[in-house]
Parts: structure tokens; sequence; C-alpha cells
């Protein structure tokens, strides 16, 4: 059996794990966009390093797009088998995918106009809409902690890594020539204090672990609360500076962790009356579904909805779908807070946003979580004083901000405790994904410290027997 890492190699997108069985069976682990590689973005996502149509089975960890989001593009090149995920997970996957096509038409309609008036031949999207409402079809639900047997010798098991709604880590056992090797792929992992999610689960011995490594050698801010930390930068920009608070959000996931802070500050009158701005269709879809799942919900959230039906609603809280308003909100003269989608700022509205926003020092630009080094949020926190932004330069005259404490990725302290449960002399070797290169050397040095012997971190389409 070997194992190939086809993306989230050496970097945190494009999550993409393919295993060969002795027999010629494939099955592959997630199938994600690379997004925020700068000018290599486009190339990476042309080709997945492998034949989509020689692929038996996809085993999806979560709906994030850089884990699900070349899914459309799988299928529409042969990909003929199943797609296994959690409810929440095709619930979050099929709205996900289908607004990156939606995305990407959008933004080649502009690109495409420019390229038409150069003379040069029009650009196709990686999938349609179309292709993304297809996918949905080939998706198979199992629930957590059930052993799902695809064929004979080939079986596995979802358990619940609190990351989103609906993610998993997977577990395989397959059975060749009489002998079981057992594989564990950890998707993204979250945190044990999650102000939403229930902790990640326990899981079941394995001989070779895939584990991601984004927050490997760090740790998130513990003494300043997201909602505390929130309410100082909506005060002084939105109170002291009349500005405007702009703030990149995934959809899924981070967009709901600050509504439920907002609704917390609210519960405990601390909430400045001003307007809150949720600019994306998406966030709004992704949030009617989180609310279906509360049984992924821990205790202390359940408590709040004992005297709050709604825990992502508040006063001032105006949802965004039409482009139309979203327009609008350039022309809001008001202070107040927009929060928009994607966390990285290299796609959707917030673009639009923080190209309008950035040169005025009065607004701020929050940044909430991970950005890929190449994205717009990566050069952000850089700080630099100038960036480009639809191809135009823009002088950063808006201050620039950070919230540590905001992440759905455990840190170095949670990867540790979510392996804790594994016997270290079980497993044979242990493979980092998902993360940037000089913080993986350094959590390869904690894993071996804690007793994991041969620790190794792949590199991009390179392969690993490992039976």
């Amino acid at each position: 059996m070997k194992i190939a890492f086809h993306g989230a190699a050496r970097t945190v997108t494009g999550s993409k794990h393919l295993l060969t069985l002795k027999n010629g069976r494939k099955i592959l682990l997630d199938c994600g966009m690379f997004q925020g590689m700068g000018n290599d973005t486009d190339i990476l996502n042309a080709s997945f390093g492998f034949t989509a149509s020689e692929v038996d089975y996809l085993i999806l960890s979560h709906a994030h797009i850089d884990h699900s989001g070349l899914i459309p593009k799988l299928v529409k090149e042969g990909f003929n088998g199943k797609i296994f995920a959690t409810p929440a997970t095709k619930d979050l996957a099929a709205v996900l995918m289908e607004d990156s096509a939606g995305i990407q038409e959008s933004d080649l309609k502009f690109i495409n106009k420019r390229r038409a008036s150069e003379g040069l031949p029009y650009l196709q999207p990686l999938y349609s809409t179309t292709d993304a409402l297809h996918a949905v079809d080939f998706f198979k639900t199992v629930d957590y902690d059930t052993w799902f047997i695809i064929e004979e010798g080939i079986e596995f098991c979802f358990t619940d890594v609190g990351h989103i709604i609906g993610s998993a880590a997977i577990h395989l056992k397959i059975t060749e020539e009489g002998k079981l090797t057992r594989i564990a792929f950890s998707g993204d992992v979250g945190r044990y204090r999650d102000v939403i999610l229930k902790s990640p689960e326990k899981f079941p011995q394995a001989d070779y672990i895939l584990i991601e490594s984004t927050y490997g050698n760090s740790l998130h801010d513990e003494h300043n609360p997201t909602p505390d930390a929130l309410l100082e930068w909506i005060n002084h920009t939105c109170v002291s500076k009349k500005g405007k608070l702009i703030m990149p959000a995934f959809s899924v996931g981070r967009t709901q962790e600050i509504l439920y802070a907002l609704n917390q500050l609210e519960l405990e009158n601390r909430l400045p009356p001003l307007d809150y701005f949720v600019d994306s269709p998406l966030s709004m879809k992704a949030t009617s579904i989180i609310k279906n799942y509360p049984q992924y919900f821990n205790d202390r959230i359940r408590k709040v909805i004992e005297n709050d039906d709604d825990p992502f609603g508040f006063k001032g809280l105006k949802f965004i779908e039409s482009v139309e308003e979203s327009k609008n909100l350039n022309y809001y003269k008001g202070p107040c807070v927009i929060i928009s989608a994607s966390g990285m700022a290299d796609a959707g509205r917030i673009k639009h946003h923080i190209s309008n926003n950035i040169e005025n020092s009065r607004n701020t630009i929050l940044l909430t979580g991970y950005c890929e080094p190449g994205s717009l949020g990566g050069r952000l926190m850089k700080h630099s004083k100038e960036v480009s932004i639809f191809g135009q330069p823009h002088e950063v005259n808006a201050e620039i901000g950070e919230m540590r404490s905001m992440s759905a990725h455990g840190d170095y302290e949670d990867l540790c405790q979510f392996l804790a449960c594994q016997d270290t002399a079980q497993v044979k070797k242990l493979f980092l994904v998902h993360g940037e290169y000089d913080v993986q050397l350094d959590f390869r040095q904690r894993l071996i410290r804690k007793g994991f012997a041969d620790v190794n971190i792949p590199e991009l389409h390179s392969e690993v027997q490992l039976s």
C-alpha cells in the first residue's frame, strides 16, 4: 500500500492524500482547493497529480473549501465513485461548492472583460455551478463513531474533531493479504476549549497517522477572550475613530464564532448600538445549517440556548444578500462593522470592502484567523504600505489588526492532546500535513520528544510505501 500527498504538503491548503492499495484500489482523503498561493494558485489547482477517473472512493474530513473545493472538478474529470462524509459536512459542502463555482464565474466575467479588450482568449473556471450541483449526487453520509464497510477489506470510521460542524478525523482499517493496516487522518483538529463545539474525541490506535500542523509551533492567546477583544476593536474603531471595522471571516466556523461573541456582548449589555453587517449570502446559509445540528454544540452553548433562542443573532445584525445591497455599503456614512468572506481576503465580497476602505485611516481591517502568506490577508499581516487589489495599487492607511484568540485550529498543545490517546510504540510513521514547513520542523521535534520515533514531512506529490 502506498500514500501520495497531492496537497497540503508543506502548505496549509489543497488537502488531498491518495491511498493506492496492492489490488489497485484508490482511496482519496479530501479533495481540497489551493487558496492564497499567489500566482501559483491557478497552476496548482489545474492539475491533481493523479487521474480523477482512477479514484474509486473519496472520504471527506470536512466542508472547508481547502478540503472539499475541487470535488466538482474531480467529478467533472471522470470520478464516478462514492463520496463519504458526515451529514453536516454534506450539507455544508453543497453550499460551499456552489458558492465557489459562483465566485469563479463572477471573477472571470471581470477578468475576461479585460482580456477581451487586450485581444486575449477567455479563461474558463475550474468548474461551473452545474458541476458543483452535480457533485452532491455522489455523496453518501455516515454518522460519527460508526464503522462502515466500503468493500471487503476496507472499512472506515469518523470521529468528531470539533473544528467545524460535521468535521471529522478519518480512521481506516485495510486488510491486504491477511494483514491489517490501521490509518488515521486528522483532517483539521479543533480546540479543546472551543466556544461552540465539543472537544475532539479520542480515536482508535493507528499504525500510520496523518496530522495537520497549522499551529504546530504556537499557542493561542487565552488571556483576552474573544468578546472582550472584539469589544476593544469596536470601541477603538467605530466609537473613538468613527470608522468602519472590516472583518474578513470564513463563512463556516469563524463567522458564527464572531456572531456568538457579539451576541454574548449584547446579553451582557456591552454591545455598542451600531449596525453589524454580515455581507455573505453563504454565511447566512451556513449559519442556518449549523443551527440544524445543535447536538454537536458543547454544554456551554446549550445552556445559552435555554434562555436565548438564537445564539447567533442580536440587535443591529443585518444579513446582506444581493450584490446591490453589498455595493450600497460603500456609501454607508456612519461607523459600522462589516463581516464578510473569505477569511484570507483572497476572494468574495470582502476584497471589494477592503478595496473601498483601506485608504481611510479611520477604518480598521481586522484579521481573525490564519492567512496564507501570499494571500491578501497575509500581505496585510506583514503591514505592507501598499497592496494590489483587483490589479490596482492601494495605499494601506487603514489600521491593520489581528485577533489571535480566534482560530478553529488547535495549537500545539491541542494537537499533542489529540495524539495523547495513541501508544507511540505502535505508530510506525507519523506524517505532518496542512502546515508551513518551518512550523512543521518545530512541531516535528516536539513530537519526537513525545515519543513518536518516525515523523515525516512529505513534499508535494511525494509517495511513500506504507506496508
